[in-house]
């Protein structure tokens, strides 16, 4: 899992490296001119003039979502608990059912219900405003069980590895090595729409990843308190180094270095200033103190303040680990407790807290139209599933997981995709319980990216792939 990171240790140099595009978000090297040219007159066809962000949620480490959506009609449910044992079957009767006023609108013969610890995810799903996509995953081509166990088409390399399947789920490019996240190409694409924005189209709450790189924007690291600023550089000693930065030097490189250093001070003081009035904002559902909930506490407050900073697309990346739950997955002394249903709470009552807050926004700046809540698009993404046979006290790494799209724009209340068959060595597993992916990365995203402005013409560029699937579109967007 990678390194989290922290504000409290930042020295000179990562505080450059991460925070000089925020002032300089379309800066390019010689090599990448053509990138640029290339990128900007996609963009032209683009020029929405909405506000719209996505936020991606990652859960490091391979979520389980075998127990966060549980089928609850009776038969299936006993096979369920047949195959995951008394250490990993959620009690049928504590499961939060989607019936009633929480039903799926749309009828695939199934029923379900959330992990206990998922109340605010199901009140969401109730409104409206979350969907539900299944089994989802990595895949270079669509694939059988048969064509999986023959070899007869690829799989993704290292097909069970966390740092290569984190890899290929942000870059959704599998059978190649790729510099840039999908995040980031969407960023390079659309960033030529915002010309006056403040800082960078892509911000991230969790420190550097791949999703967000591109060839042309970078992405702005953030800490749950706002800009990063040089460590124990303040007042006189602050101001002295903004007049040595406020020089000319003959030299083109002493230059570049005061240019960029300069850039990056005033991008900080500016994104501080512009997210202050968005302290003391008062939203009626309070965030939680855990990592997410902070994390996307700050993300409300950027989003709060994006007229202010002249920004009209934004995408963010946040990160919670803890998901390898190869042991102690639940409490002995009663399987709905334990670490996995403390991660899924942090994320339930984190995205409930969030989505509510967006709505509130509104009812506290001035001239907000109402509907934040429908321009913004939160998802979550996994390095992969877990095996759905438990391992004695937790469960291994797998393929295929379910995910949740939420926000005002998703055709909520509905599943998207095809629940596996819970059967070992049935028709959607490899032979151990992990599910081979029905839904391709490339198709969940692409379907993402269309909302947040990319053109049709203009998905290959960010999804190379998206040819070998049969759509690019699922259809949980409005």
């Amino acid at each position: 899992m990678k390194e989290r990171f922290d504000p409290r240790v930042y020295s000179r140099r990562d505080f450059l490296r991460q925070t000089a595009c925020a002032a300089l978000g379309t800066m390019a090297s010689a090599h990448m001119i053509r990138d640029l040219r290339f990128m900007n007159a996609a963009a032209q066809t683009v020029n929405p003039a909405d506000y719209k962000a996505l936020v991606c949620i990652f859960l490091a480490g391979g979520n389980d979502a075998n127990n966060l959506v549980v089928p609850s009609i009776q038969a299936e449910y006993d096979n369920y608990a047949a195959i995951r044992g008394a250490t990993l079957a959620i009690p049928r009767n504590n499961l939060l059912l989607l019936d009633g006023s929480h039903a799926p609108l749309n009828s695939d013969g199934h029923e379900y219900g959330f992990h206990p610890s998922c109340g605010g995810l199901r009140t969401l799903f109730g409104e409206g405003k979350l969907a539900l996509l299944f089994n989802a995953g990595t895949l270079m081509y669509p694939i059988t069980a048969a064509q999986y166990k023959n070899r007869s088409i690829p799989v993704p390399p290292q097909l069970f590895s966390h740092s290569d399947q984190v890899m290929q789920w942000q870059t959704s490019i599998l059978d190649q090595p790729a510099r840039t996240g999908w995040g980031g190409r969407m960023a390079d694409l659309l960033n030529s729409i915002q010309p006056d924005a403040k800082i960078s189209l892509s911000v991230t709450l969790a420190g550097a990843n791949t999703f967000e790189v591109g060839n042309i924007v970078s992405q702005y690291a953030i800490s749950t308190s706002g800009a990063v600023s040089l460590t124990g550089v303040t007042g006189a000693r602050l101001q002295a180094m903004k007049d040595i930065l406020g020089l000319s030097y003959p030299n083109m490189q002493e230059q570049a270095y005061s240019t960029v250093v300069a850039h990056s001070i005033a991008a900080s003081e500016l994104l501080n200033s512009a997210i202050t009035p968005t302290a003391t904002t008062v939203w009626n559902t309070p965030f939680p103190t855990s990592s997410l909930g902070q994390q996307l506490r700050m993300v409300a407050r950027v989003i709060a303040a994006r007229e202010a900073l002249n920004m009209k697309r934004q995408i963010f990346f946040c990160s919670i680990g803890g998901y390898d739950t190869h042991a102690n997955q639940t409490s002995l002394l009663d399987v709905t407790t334990g670490s996995h249903a403390n991660l899924l709470n942090e994320l339930s009552s984190s995205m409930f807290a969030f989505q509510r807050a967006l709505e509130q926004i509104a009812s506290t700046f001035p001239g907000e139209d109402g509907t934040l809540g429908n321009r913004v698009t939160s998802f979550t993404a996994s390095d992969f599933g877990r095996t759905f046979p438990t391992n004695g006290s937790g469960s291994d790494h797998g393929w295929g997981s379910h995910h949740l799209i939420m926000g005002g724009a998703v055709q909520g209340r509905k599943t998207y995709g095809t629940f596996p068959a819970l059967t070992v060595n049935g028709p959607d597993d490899t032979s151990t319980g992990r599910w081979i992916p029905r839904i391709s990365v490339d198709q969940y995203s692409s379907t993402l990216a269309r909302w947040f402005g990319v053109s049709p013409t203009d998905i290959p560029v960010v999804f190379p792939n998206i040819g070998r699937f049969e759509t690019s579109d699922l259809g949980f967007m409005g």
